[in-house]
């Protein structure tokens, strides 16, 4: 279903698509596919609905979303289960990202109220400045499949506690989770056309309604760089605000004065976290040749005991990739690696046996001896892969970590202090965790550099993505 103004309904050409479950292959649902003129309704609420939003109090916006963490929180375990059937990643992956995603309803709706404006010292004694920051209007939101409750959480919670209305169109393949989250919304209370959802099996007709129609003042997107800078290009011909988080190429360095095994820990940990499909997954790990024996061996070590499977099992570390696409890539970037000569230490194949050739699992794999050469080593994997690369000097190992077009997240392990201050301000990336797996939270900017986005989510930065700036000059 769809949900605009405050209603569920179906697409206006009757329409629906099909979501299966990417362990089973089994379908799980039918789900309204929007078109483009249901775009335009949505849109249209959001614009009528945004005066009545925009003018309550903070105080008043705040509640609204207090009540959605209270919801979301006693619906967890709901949400977690029916993420993991939709998106494939193991249920206690999948409690952790609702507690995430609600987190942001809790943050915002104390953020709502520290929306703070300023006064002005004027060069003229009968003058007067003030500032007013009030929010930017309608937003159009579009979320991805690998998050499919937190990264729509992430955006709807600082727009509405901005005073912005807004539109989601979610990911295709995860489009009930999304429901979910609107479901809290709508009970909630949030008023009719303040939130509004559009799924659909289709994203370009609907994108093309988000980027060209009038009404919009901003669009917040999260995915692949390729669509972001299409999208980013679009909405400058009509002047709208964009944010953009897009894909990453972290670099993973543990230096010689680490603990290799407390680094092969958090590699694993990290790497292999939601099937290594996040954004922010190591995808180049430097490792200094003193260690690296023994870091590698811990890591064969604990990848050896992870176990693959449907997420709803017991003891499961390791889900499937969303899509045949998505498995083919992880395979073709590990042949090419082997073919030019790296060594195949753990995994290295498609998973078929246990009823697993129904649904997309890939062994989660250890690579060594990776070159420049490597496709893998160039490119975003967004799979279960751990490609390693020894490394005997810092500043080297600093200019390789930066010569990617990306620029979102990267992570170091050392013990010391000056060599930690060194990368974290040599390092071209907007996330720099420092003996840190997870250096992310609501209250924490995330964002990246370069190829990696425009602008930050969460923290107080997230919700001034939201806010216009408005001078007023006095005279007195």
């Amino acid at each position: 279903m769809l949900y605009i103004d405050g209603e569920w309904r179906g697409a206006q050409s009757g329409s629906s698509f099909e979501v299966a479950n990417p362990a089973t292959g089994e379908p799980i649902g039918d789900v309204a596919d929007g078109t483009q003129q249901d775009a335009a309704d949505a849109i249209l609420a959001a614009s009528e609905a945004f005066s009545g939003w925009s003018r309550l109090t903070a105080f008043e916006r705040s509640e609204y979303l207090q009540r959605a963490y209270q919801l979301m929180m006693e619906r967890k375990e709901a949400l977690a289960r029916l993420m993991t059937e939709e998106q494939g990643k193991p249920l206690k992956a999948a409690r952790n990202e609702v507690q995430y995603a609600a987190d942001f309803f809790l943050w915002y709706a104390e953020e709502a109220k520290r929306v703070y404006g300023d006064i002005l010292p004027a060069p003229r004694s009968d003058q007067r400045f003030l500032v007013l920051r009030q929010p930017v209007g309608v937003v159009a939101a579009i979320t991805p499949w690998n998050y499919p409750v937190s990264m729509i959480t992430r955006k709807v919670a600082p727009a509405l506690a901005a005073g912005c209305t807004i539109i989601v169109k979610p990911a295709e393949q995860t489009p009930l989770c999304a429901m979910e989250v609107f479901n809290v919304l709508h009970d909630a209370g949030v008023p009719a056309g303040v939130a509004n959802l559009v799924p659909t099996a289709d994203p370009a007709p609907v994108g093309d309604e988000f980027v060209t129609n009038p009404a919009v003042a901003k669009i917040t997107f999260t995915g692949s760089t390729e669509v972001g800078t299409m999208l980013a290009g679009r909405a400058a011909t009509t002047m709208k605000r964009v944010s953009l988080e897009l894909g990453g190429h972290a670099p993973f360095i543990v230096f010689d004065d680490a603990d290799p095994e407390y680094a092969a820990k958090g590699l694993s940990l990290l790497k292999f976290l939601n099937t290594g499909q996040a954004c922010i997954s190591p995808n180049r790990i430097y490792v200094h040749d003193s260690v690296s024996a023994r870091f590698l061996e811990v890591l064969e070590e604990r990848v050896g005991r992870m176990r693959a499977g449907n997420g709803l099992e017991e003891g499961v570390a390791i889900g499937p990739l969303v899509d045949a696409p998505s498995l083919e890539k992880v395979d073709r970037q590990v042949q090419d690696a082997v073919a030019k000569g790296a060594r195949l230490r753990a995994g290295g194949t498609r998973l078929m046996a246990d009823g697993m050739d129904r649904g997309f699992f890939y062994a989660p794999t250890v690579l060594s001896g990776v070159t420049r050469d490597m496709e893998i080593y160039n490119n975003e994997t967004f799979g279960p892969v751990a490609p390693v690369i020894e490394f005997d000097n810092e500043d080297r190992v600093l200019a390789l970590a930066n010569d990617t077009t990306y620029g979102l997240a990267a992570y170091v392990y050392t013990q010391n202090l000056g060599r930690a201050m060194r990368m974290f301000e040599g390092l071209d990336y907007g996330i720099v965790g420092i003996n840190d797996i997870n250096p992310t939270a609501a209250a924490a900017p995330f964002g990246g550099m370069k190829s990696s986005g425009w602008g930050r989510e969460g923290g107080r930065e997230g919700i001034t993505e939201y806010l216009e700036t408005k001078l007023g000059g006095f005279s007195i």
